[in-house]
């Protein structure tokens, strides 16, 4: 990173439960390679100034505290500030895109949490405004898809593309989870009554869209499925199942659910699974023994089934590589943005990306069984 953007500094919009535990943590683990943490915003006084003391622990660094109500310190005076070159946008889902837009208006670099709008309409006039007015400037901003930037995604990704599977034919992908009422996540007050499509499905659910967008070879390109609400307190819906068609004609199924009746439903068939001509492959998280710290931590296995063919093409054994990866999306998204700054763009978080794994959430809510176009979705947005 040059030097003048690591004397500008950073500055971080949003004091949730994601910004204390995940946020702050990547920051640490980049060190010298982040920007100092100048500052935090919280609309609440008292939620800033409890992030900002965490902050303080974590980072070995005191950030100046700004909220709303007072004009000495609220969003406007952080965003003035000429020792601050970029934030990192991690707020309420609805909210993201004006502020977003104020960050680039005067001047910021800007790192947004998925996803990158709560619909595609809105995330496509997003992306067109940011064309339009602030790339032309120099101004970067990305999107903080953790998934895209997971190693284990991207080694299923390369495994596929080095042919070790072959051609892929068939996938899927399902996610089971458990929500309760006493859910942390469900307890914040913006996901207790979503204001926007899905609920838990768009929060979430990109997340599981963006692992198959960097594993697949081909784009997807076209869905039908049905969405349902099997737990009211989780409206307006809570479960999608679909059947997705590639550009290179494979399909494949995409399930996705926060309405398991019980915890131990969560942790059954929870994996992508991509099957090739020559092979197959799985991607699982699952703990891991970190024998230096003596704890288990969660890691992307990823296990790939090779077939091998004798000189007359006859099936013969089975290869079989298993490689665990650890979980270090979030810091990578924030290395990955620290280093465009400077003019190093890897790719990852393109909000292009992004809306294209709205689209796929907006289309399995949508279909009630009807063939959707997610290109045309998109374009005709």
């Amino acid at each position: 990173m040059s030097v003048s953007n690591t004397a500008a500094g950073t500055a971080i919009l949003g004091a949730g439960i994601f910004a204390r535990e995940a946020h702050l943590p990547a920051l640490q683990a980049l060190g010298s390679l982040a920007p100092k943490l100048r500052a935090v915003y919280s609309r609440s006084e008292k939620t800033a100034r409890e992030f900002a003391t965490q902050a303080t622990t974590i980072l070995s660094t005191t950030p100046d505290v700004y909220f709303d109500g007072d004009p000495s310190s609220n969003l406007d005076a952080l965003l003035a500030r000429s020792d601050i070159s970029s934030v990192i946008v991690i707020l309420p889902i609805t909210q993201q895109p004006s502020i977003v837009l104020k960050a680039l208006a005067a001047g910021k670099h800007v790192l947004s949490e998925k996803p990158v709008a709560p619909d595609v309409a809105s995330g496509a006039k997003l992306i067109a405004q940011y064309e339009a007015q602030y790339k032309p400037k120099g101004l970067v901003w990305r999107i903080a898809e953790n998934f895209e930037a997971e190693p284990g995604f991207i080694l299923a990704g390369r495994a596929i593309a080095a042919g070790k599977i072959g051609k892929v034919t068939f996938f899927s992908s399902r996610t089971v989870n458990f929500i309760d009422k006493n859910s942390k996540w469900y307890n914040t007050p913006w996901r207790t009554i979503p204001d926007y499509q899905g609920g838990f499905l768009l929060d979430g659910g990109v997340h599981s869209v963006a692992a198959l967008r960097v594993i697949l070879p081909s784009a997807m390109t076209h869905l039908s499925g049905f969405a349902s609400l099997n737990k009211e307190w989780l409206a307006p819906h809570d479960t999608i199942n679909t059947i997705i068609k590639n550009a290179d004609s494979s399909h494949g199924i995409f399930e996705l659910s926060f309405a398991a009746p019980s915890p131990s439903r969560s942790d059954s068939g929870r994996d992508i699974v991509i099957t090739g001509t020559d092979g197959w492959l799985q991607v699982q998280q699952t703990l891991a023994r970190d024998l230096v710290h003596n704890v288990d931590k969660p890691i992307f296995r990823i296990t790939i089934k090779s077939a091998t063919r004798d000189a007359n093409g006859e099936l013969g054994p089975e290869k079989e590589e298993v490689i665990d990866e650890p979980i270090r999306g979030v810091e990578l998204e924030q290395a990955s943005f620290f280093a465009a700054l400077d003019g190093k763009d890897d790719g990852l978080g393109s909000p292009l990306g992004a809306l294209k794994d709205v689209a796929v959430i907006e289309a399995a809510l949508t279909s009630d069984g009807k063939l959707i176009d997610l290109e045309k979705l998109i374009s005709q947005s």
